[in-house]
């Protein structure tokens, strides 16, 4: 069963064998408990498009997306989406996140799981839940789950 959706620095870390990345994520491996969304996969290509060793990284990336399931958007995520922004957007919420953060968002929100990121801007999101972690560590932020 899926519960978490791994951002871009996580799964980037993961990737790059961070020690850090690997003990956060390697116990969810195993019972199927990491995701991701398919933008996630689309911003550490981009990442890795600047390494000389691009094809091969991106070979990892394609092998590593067989253990995290990558989730492509669908007509009910990007409804989600349109609610989300408009929830954002003022003088009704706290202002706009970037789209793909939506999307990314929306995906976890449709397929109730938390979002694993060290990007502060995900806890704006209404009803989503959660894991902030520190980007030099990868640790939990204040307690982790919000």
């Amino acid at each position: 069963m899926r519960r978490y959706l791994l951002d871009t620095t996580p799964l980037s870390s993961y990737l790059q064998g961070r020690p850090e990345a690997i003990a956060l994520v390697d116990p969810w491996l195993d019972p199927h408990e990491a995701a991701t969304s398919i933008l996630v996969y689309g911003e550490v290509a981009e990442y890795l498009m600047a390494r000389p060793t691009f094809a091969t990284r991106d070979t990892e990336l394609r092998r590593l997306l067989r253990e995290i399931t990558p989730f492509f958007l669908a007509y009910s995520t990007l409804r989600r989406y349109a609610t989300i922004r408009r929830q954002l957007r003022q003088p009704y919420g706290p202002g706009l996140i970037g789209d793909v953060d939506i999307l990314i968002a929306a995906t976890a929100l449709e397929r109730g799981l938390t979002v694993v990121t060290t990007d502060a801007d995900y806890t704006r999101v209404p009803g989503l839940s959660v894991l902030l972690l520190d980007r030099r560590t990868l640790t939990p932020v204040g307690g982790g789950q919000t």
